[in-house]
């Protein structure tokens, strides 16, 4: 998908980061708004939707960071599906997927790239079940904002930066590392919209 193609001033490209310590929204060219939700799924599915609400969409791109749980991932990368790894409603429905809900506990970008698995939580040690469902990473935004995206009927794509391993230094290397991917973002973002013209 070209941003070039969706994005107008009518209809700009979303970008919602949770942290303003994660992106310097300084960068932002014409045609591209910057949105900070805070911390979590609530927090995200509030602001995205909220931005949604008030100005009509090309595109909504999340950024953030994220820990690795498969070895691979490193750098800047695209998400390609999404999954909730803290919905914890079992008898009722197996872990990752809410009950009485038809809205699909999968959420894919149409793109290439790795599998997040976003939840509440800052992942600072081994979860078999997320090694069993093929998770590559951990953060705590992009369910949510991809959840609703597919309410409104916007397109979505995201990129994270790896910051961690999620293990017991996650923390301190989360710190050192927040904000070392955004110029890395802010290229790719650039580049795109300069070169799908």
């Amino acid at each position: 998908m070209s941003i070039r193609r969706y994005a107008t001033r009518s209809r700009p490209v979303l970008v919602v980061a949770a942290l303003k310590s994660e992106l310097d929204a300084e960068r932002a060219v014409v045609g591209v708004e910057v949105v900070f939700s805070g911390l979590g799924k609530v927090n995200a599915a509030l602001a995205t939707a909220q931005a949604l609400l008030r100005e009509e969409r090309a595109l909504v791109v999340n950024y953030g960071s994220c820990g690795k749980i498969s070895k691979s991932p490193h750098g800047l990368i695209e998400i390609s599906r999404v999954i909730q790894r803290d919905m914890l409603a079992m008898p009722l429905s197996p872990r990752g997927i809410t009950p009485y809900s038809d809205e699909g506990h999968i959420l894919e970008s149409g793109r290439v790239g790795w599998v997040c698995g976003t939840g509440d939580s800052f992942v600072i040690s081994e979860d078999p079940w997320l090694t069993e469902n093929k998770i590559d990473v951990v953060d705590m935004e992009l369910f949510a904002i991809a959840g609703a995206c597919k309410r409104f009927g916007v397109p979505w794509r995201a990129f994270k930066y790896v910051t961690d391993a999620a293990d017991d230094d996650a923390h301190d290397d989360w710190n050192a590392n927040l904000a070392s991917g955004a110029d890395l973002f802010w290229d790719w973002l650039n580049a795109t919209l300069v070169c799908d013209a």
